[in-house]
């Protein structure tokens, strides 16, 4: 079991939250997802046939990137997106 906090870009409020929670725990592995918005932080516990690329390659087809890549316009565009489907969904 492996777990670590990523921090993402674009993590504005509840709705990207909500979304990036239900995302992730969708992923086979994936045991916990914590989200705090306020802070840009993602705490996810999950075994190890999980790997963490994949985790931050979901994260960033959200529109949340990990805060150590580039965040072009069309990621940020996606992350808007998310989070309005967050706060449908909420």
């Amino acid at each position: 079991m492996k777990q670590e906090t990523i921090l993402v870009a674009n993590l504005k409020c509840h709705g990207c939250a909500n979304t990036i929670r239900k995302n992730l725990s969708l992923l086979n592995g994936m045991k916990l997802v914590e989200v705090d918005h306020e802070n840009g932080e993602v705490k996810i516990e999950y075994e190890d046939s999980l790997n963490r690329k994949t985790i931050t390659d979901n994260l960033l087809k959200l529109g949340y990137p990990e805060a150590t890549e580039e965040n072009g316009l069309l990621t940020q565009l996606k992350s808007y997106a998310s989070c309005v489907i967050g706060r449908i969904n909420d």
